[in-house]
């Protein structure tokens, strides 16, 4: 995917994303619940466009973004406990719980990782690749923390009425299984990923 195509890579993301916006709130099993899963979605779509003529993006983590903005999409509309996806994973490896907000984390993951990796290499903000993948790890996690602190205020502030919104079914570990499986999403990214980023990186900077 060559990052000359970038331009057409945002315009047929943000159409797309947009079309999920307004079937995933058409008829949402919870209207705050789905605003509250979009609103990253409704935050960085804008911010796409605004920075793009300044500092375009590579063409794997527009894609990352657009990916991850189905996935919170899709939650919103059904809540992540109620997935239909979530159900069949859960039936094809007899979990006791719906795991699609699993995913969810997965990319909370993976694709800050890709954005944290672009920032500090295209701005040159640090030297050597070990220094960068701790940086990155430090960064997906601080990111993870931030938003289960997050959930945590929502529980305090709406009570019950939280539950939809937190998705834990339950889960007294949670919170730690959410942040391991961010934690995984980075390493996907740094192990799989980096060197495909990597040459992104370099035709945009020639």
């Amino acid at each position: 995917m060559a990052d000359k195509g970038s331009p057409r890579l945002l315009m047929a993301g943000s159409t797309i994303v947009l079309i999920g916006l307004l079937l995933s709130g058409w008829r949402p099993f919870d209207r705050l619940t789905w605003l509250m899963e979009v609103l990253p979605v409704l935050v960085v779509m804008p911010v796409l466009w605004l920075t793009h003529s300044r500092f375009p993006l590579t063409a794997i983590l527009l894609t990352g973004i657009f990916l991850h903005c189905a996935v919170l999409m899709l939650g919103g509309a059904y809540t992540y406990a109620r997935v239909p996806l979530g159900f069949s994973l859960q039936d094809l490896f007899a979990l006791d719980r719906n795991p699609y907000d699993k995913i969810g984390h997965f990319f909370q993951g993976m694709v800050p990782a890709l954005a944290a990796r672009e920032l500090y290499i295209r701005h040159a903000i640090v030297n050597g690749r070990a220094w960068l993948a701790f940086l990155v790890v430090c960064t997906v996690m601080a990111v993870s923390a931030v938003y289960e602190l997050i959930e945590w205020v929502a529980a305090l502030i709406m009570g019950q009425g939280a539950d939809e919104f937190l998705g834990t079914q339950g889960d007294v570990w949670d919170t730690q299984s959410d942040m391991f499986l961010a934690l995984l999403g980075a390493v996907f990214t740094l192990a799989v990923l980096s060197r495909w980023q990597d040459r992104q990186i370099r035709r945009l900077a020639g």
